[in-house]
């Protein structure tokens, strides 16, 4: 029997304060929660969303060192801009806090000390790498070197983004710290310890006996850690950025940011509620949902909850539906390489436009796997969905309304097959509607509000009221009625998803509010009553604004290839006798060819002051023919000719590779008689 709730506390996984919010984190985590909320409050139910910026680590600490300011200079930068472009997209927090707060500081220092009281803590003294000439322990991302596993010389400490592995910084081959460039070395250091595997019994039965209706990824994912059995894992770091550990003898040392970031729900609900915070945490009658990524399960299923556990006065969450990983044109999104799109950057270059991303994202949701979004496809969903579905019948339903009825809403008459039909086709879409977004299901509940759109502009296409006007207002007044029937129900359904346009269409058919009961009833509209003129809700999206974006991209990603290339070793020395024996020449391309029966060869007539000449070059790959014809290449004189796909080559044209791999042919800057020697 399926437990009931008086209350509701959403939680959305606490954003890095070292960067802006990008659609990743937007589609795994705040449009699927706020959707959720929404849907709750349009219930009348009792629910709180928690958000809030996270603000300690080292990655802030290392920004901050790069920039030359301090931590707190690179966390209110962000915390800024995190919150208003949230604000910006409609994510609507109950509050949105942060983890330097002066009532964070505190929650999370009282609830250390309290675990500390009770024993819950282990202590060990190990080995970590120290910089000699920083005067300081080094956390891992404070060290580099060459990954084990792989053999990247550009390893972090606590993983290898080449290969993926995760390290820790004393397995680094080579290890070098970040700070000074010198080689770290080993001293002892003494932390303090949370034994998860002292809870994993209780988790095992909590988890994988109580919650097997959560989704596959989060399930499997927990049952696997639980398989591989919980080690103890340090809650505190040597850092001079973070909450001091509130115990004698624990200087220079601060609570590891994975213990302190998730009691920031806790914290910022005290922020929101410092009388009441008690009920949303610890009654029983309170469901918790925690909206996270998939990065964030370990931290949310099975850390925090021990936490909680060791705690013993709070509820456990109910749900924590994670998101699979949202990529960007085919590539994983990196904050690294600044391949993102930006949501501060959006509401910027796309104005008004909120919706629109709302609506791509929960249509593309990685709800069970990784999924991509792309301009083009963001740009179809606009221009074939919320422009030609969900607008235009909006709009043909409103200026219809004007034309035969004065904006007055009509009364509907008896009501044949064909409207009773149209119907019957939305009659149950708001049990299938809210079981889906109860279930987590957004993309289907998506599906089952643009629905009634559809199912309005068939409706119109079959009664085709401006033909009946001709002859049959009556019949007119029963269909326009039924279309804004319609118009309202869309109203509601999409008030979760689309808050913008929902509000806008409710402004325009005179609704103050609307009431979630109402949902798939005919009778919202009461006839008689004057709707507004008509405003598109969406417009078209032109190619060029597509390109635009697709070329920022592009200059992105060769920025990246330039950034990320490194030289190929130098090649055994020389010597000038060596060298002598090329005979380098320039000459002029006079003809250029593809080869026949080959992708990747190139034949060149050359003006070689020598009496003229054919090289065969490997460069099909890289450039059209026409493009060579009367440059002047460098090239190798005194090969011997050789035979490629039948065509004797007689000697080899220069090139050097760029950062992307591209073959490039060299040639001199101005022009050189044919024939001249380089060297």
């Amino acid at each position: 029997m399926e437990k009931k709730f008086k209350r509701t506390l959403v939680t959305t996984a606490l954003p890095y304060a070292n960067g802006p919010v990008h659609i990743g984190h937007l589609a795994g985590v705040y449009v699927p929660a706020d959707i959720y909320t929404r849907y709750l409050r349009l219930r009348g139910e009792d629910v709180i969303m928690i958000g809030g910026s996270d603000e300690h680590g080292v990655p802030i600490t290392i920004k901050a060192q790069k920039e030359g300011v301090t931590p707190q200079d690179i966390v209110d930068r962000y915390h800024n801009i995190i919150k208003n472009s949230m604000e910006g997209l409609g994510i609507s927090f109950d509050v949105y806090s942060r983890t330097t707060s002066d009532m964070h500081h505190k929650t999370a220092s009282d609830f250390f000390r309290k675990l500390y009281d009770k024993g819950e803590f282990i202590e060990k003294t190990s080995v970590q790498l120290y910089d000699e000439k920083a005067d300081q322990y080094l956390a891992d991302r404070y060290v580099t070197g060459t990954c084990p596993k792989c053999g990247n010389e550009h390893a972090y400490g606590d993983q290898c983004e080449a290969c993926g592995t995760s390290l820790n910084a004393t397995d680094l081959i080579n290890p070098v710290s970040a700070i000074t460039g010198n080689t770290p070395v080993l001293k002892e250091t003494k932390h303090w310890y949370m034994p998860l595997d002292k809870w994993e019994p209780k988790l095992r039965e909590w988890i994988l006996e109580q919650h097997k209706e959560w989704k596959p990824n989060v399930y499997g994912q927990c049952k696997s850690w639980l398989d591989d059995h919980l080690q103890p894992r340090a809650v505190t770091r040597d850092l001079n950025w973070g909450i001091p550990v509130p115990v004698e003898g624990a200087d220079g040392k601060v609570l590891y940011v994975w213990f302190d970031a998730p009691i920031g729900y806790i914290s910022n609900t005290k922020e929101l509620l410092p009388d009441t915070w008690e009920t949303y945490w610890k009654d029983p009658e309170t469901r918790i949902i925690h909206f996270i990524g998939k990065d964030n399960i370990v931290f949310h299923c099975l850390i925090f909850p021990a936490m909680l556990m060791a705690e013993g006065s709070y509820q456990l969450p109910e749900n924590v539906p994670a998101n699979e990983f949202l990529n960007l044109e085919g590539d994983k999104i990196s904050t690294s390489r600044n391949w993102a799109v930006w949501l501060h950057e959006y509401l910027e270059d796309f104005p008004g436009k909120q919706d629109v991303l709302r609506y791509v994202l929960t249509a593309n949701a990685p709800e069970s796997k990784d999924n991509d979004f792309t301009w083009r496809d963001f740009q179809a969903r606009n221009n074939n969905e919320l422009v030609a579905i969900l607008g235009n019948f909006v709009n043909r339903a409103l200026v219809l309304t004007h034309k035969y009825f004065d904006g007055v809403i009509p009364a509907a008459h008896e009501l044949l097959d064909i409207d009773r039909e149209a119907l019957a086709e939305f009659k149950n879409v708001k049990e299938t509607l809210g079981a889906n977004i109860e279930n987590f299901k957004f993309r289907e509940a998506l599906k089952d509000a643009m629905n009634l759109a559809r199912i309005g502009n068939k409706y119109l296409a079959d009664t085709e009221p401006w033909k009946l006007a001709k002859t049959d207002m009556e019949r007119v007044e029963t269909i326009m009625n039924i279309a804004l029937q319609i118009c309202a129900n869309l109203a509601i359904a999409f008030e979760p998803f689309l808050p913008f346009s929902a509000a806008k269409l409710r402004d325009m058919l005179g609704l103050d509010t609307v009431d979630w009961n109402k949902l798939g009833e005919i009778d919202i509209l009461a006839a008689g009553k004057a709707v507004n003129k008509p405003e598109l809700l969406f417009e078209k999206i032109e190619d060029s604004v597509i390109e635009a974006q697709m070329q920022r991209l592009e200059r992105i990603k060769q920025e990246n290839i330039i950034n990320n290339f490194k030289p190929k070793a130098v090649a055994p020395a020389v010597t000038i006798d060596d060298f002598a024996k090329l005979d380098i020449r320039v000459g002029t391309v006079l003809e250029c060819s593809k080869v026949k029966k080959s992708d990747k060869l190139l034949e060149f007539k050359i003006e070689d002051g020598m009496g003229g000449r054919t090289i065969v070059s490997g460069i099909a790959k890289w450039y059209q023919p026409e493009e060579l014809v009367g440059k002047q290449v460098c090239f190798i004189a005194n090969f011997p000719p050789r035979k490629l796909k039948g065509v004797e080559s007689q000697g080899m044209i220069l090139s050097a590779e760029d950062a992307g791999g591209r073959l490039v042919v060299i040639g001199p800057t101005g022009p050189v008689k044919p024939g001249a020697s380089v060297g």
